[in-house]
């Protein structure tokens, strides 16, 4: 009878960890796994070829900026953002659909320490650079914003149009 007690609560452990672990890690729940759909199209693979598109951060008189702030891309294109925060502040580059960004804009109100580091997104310090390779397979109009309370209202905003 103890070994069948003992073997219940080791597969319940296993069950509850494996519950954890498909929900999703990180603050909120925040990870992409590598089945999730995308809004603004899907990854891309750094061993094709990619337009390179270099996206500053900066602040400037009150404002903060993406330099350039809107980007024309083909559909089927793969475009490898550059990106480089000239400014004096943390910023991120977070690719969806307005509506999406504006949802987890809310997410990012209740934990402004939230990271991206996710194929759509990256968060970075003053002074560095990533990169993200991203192809567009879908056609329409998205945005790049930075979610960080308070950047995007303060004109953190790009758009990307697909044709």
């Amino acid at each position: 009878m103890k070994l069948f007690k003992s073997s219940v609560l080791v597969f319940a452990a296993a069950g509850l960890i494996s519950a954890a672990a498909w929900a999703g890690s990180g603050p909120a729940g925040h990870s992409h796994s590598h089945d999730e759909a995308f809004s603004a199209g899907e990854p891309g693979n750094p061993k094709k070829p990619a337009r390179v598109v270099q996206v500053t951060m900066t602040e400037k008189d009150g404002k903060m900026l993406f330099t350039p702030n809107r980007v024309e891309v083909k559909k089927g294109e793969q475009v490898k953002f550059v990106l480089r925060n000239n400014g004096e502040l943390d910023h991120e580059f977070l690719l969806a659909t307005t509506a999406e960004n504006l949802k987890h804009a809310e997410a990012m109100k209740k934990n402004p320490d939230m990271e991206h580091d996710d194929p759509n997104g990256k968060r970075l310090a003053p002074k560095k650079t990533a990169e993200i390779v991203w192809k567009f397979s879908k056609a329409g109009e998205f945005e790049f914003a930075c979610l960080i309370p308070g950047h995007r209202e303060s004109g953190m905003l790009g758009t990307v149009v697909v044709k």
